[in-house]
């Protein structure tokens, strides 16, 4: 994307000051129209901005390169006109994490896991966001007493071992206050990690600062997982942001969601796992695209998933390949998608096939004093 003049112009500490991006994002159509030179706003975005909250950050309207729904970046951020078809079957809590959350902000569905919204404000809010009615909707902060709840809760189930911190994004907090929450989540001892959430290191990258690294260290074990769907997004400065949370000692996963028209090629997805393990990032979930409001133009038939994690087997080693999940409606949960490698079985031998279609005879065991 070209940027205007006056955006040219902001340079060195400016561009690279993480607070001066948050207070200059590009939040309604207006913002659009002057960032992208628009004298004529394409039909459909004044309509799909009234419903959905908007916002981009200068950097990552930068990565846009054309400005069509045809650019992965511009597809992810910009909303369009596609985004109000409203099948019976979309709805704004696909997941119904609303029917586990057992006290505000923390939702508790996996047995050992719960997740704390910790905020509902992004660097940029996804067209394609699973949460949409939480972010954006009106930008806010975990309250002390909402927090303060959850601890409680945390301390009254010692059978929860691993808090994810989420949103909104947790990184969009100053320092001081995500610390506050991580503190207070550690003060419960049953707690044995905790994961954040933030898509920061590809919206954002200059928010993660060595300060912010320094401060989370202090706090493993902890991990971050964030939210990488393109290899567009993939540029040295995310590079160097993801440097610095695994120079702290963080360890890194991503989440990538299968999105038709953005990233549904395999070799496309082959490019960005490749490049995100050379960033020391594991590919950890490929997402099929939740059952939310608003993106049924992204969303590709399940088969589609088979087939390009089909197409990776093999292609990458197992350290790149992440597993292709659907959350599925009503609450049920993440189930893996797998290509079925068993052709058949019996007792005595499994035929199996490989990623190349070849098949081979795999004898399964047999009681002791079978063969004598």
């Amino acid at each position: 994307m070209q940027l205007s003049c006056e955006t040219e112009k902001v340079i060195g500490e400016e561009w690279n000051d993480w607070r001066w991006q948050m207070r200059n994002r590009i939040r309604s159509v207006a913002d659009l129209a002057a960032a992208f030179g628009w004298h004529v706003v394409p039909g459909g975005v004044t309509e799909a901005e009234a419903r959905f909250p908007l916002a981009i950050s200068p950097y990552y309207a930068s990565l846009i390169r054309r400005l069509d729904p045809g650019d992965p970046v511009f597809a992810m951020s910009v909303p369009q006109g596609l985004e109000l078809v409203d099948p019976p079957y979309l709805g704004d809590d696909p997941l119904e994490e609303e029917r586990y959350t057992p006290v505000p902000g923390l939702v508790h569905r996996y047995t050992d896991r719960a997740l704390l919204i910790s905020t509902s404000i992004c660097a940029s809010y996804c067209r394609h966001c699973t949460r949409k009615r939480v972010t954006g909707q009106r930008e806010s902060v975990i309250s002390a007493a909402r927090l303060g709840r959850a601890v409680a809760y945390l301390q009254q189930h010692p059978e929860i071992r691993d808090v994810i911190v989420s949103g909104g994004d947790p990184l969009t907090l100053a320092d001081n206050v995500l610390e506050k929450i991580l503190s207070a989540i550690r003060s419960v001892s049953s707690v044995d990690i905790i994961r954040i959430g933030s898509r920061m290191p590809v919206t954002l990258p200059m928010r993660i600062t060595d300060k912010l690294a320094a401060m989370l260290r202090r706090y493993h074990p902890l991990w971050i997982n964030t939210h990488f769907n393109h290899p567009q997004e993939l540029t040295p400065q995310a590079a160097g942001a993801c440097a610095r949370l695994a120079d702290a000692g963080i360890p890194l996963g991503n989440q990538t969601v299968l999105l038709r028209g953005v990233n549904d090629n395999p070799h496309v997805l082959e490019t960005l796992f490749r490049g995100l393990v050379r960033i020391r990032v594991r590919p950890y979930y490929l997402h099929q695209c939740d059952l939310v409001r608003g993106v049924e133009h992204f969303r590709t038939p399940l088969a589609r998933g088979v087939e390009i994690m089909d197409f990776l087997r093999g292609r990458l080693s197992g350290l790149a390949i992440p597993t292709f999940v659907v959350d599925v409606p009503g609450g049920g949960g993440k189930i893996p998608l797998l290509p079925q490698y068993i052709v058949s079985s019996d007792p005595s031998c499994t035929l199996l096939r490989n990623f190349e279609g070849k098949s081979f005879s795999y004898p399964e065991p047999q009681e002791p004093g079978h063969f004598l």
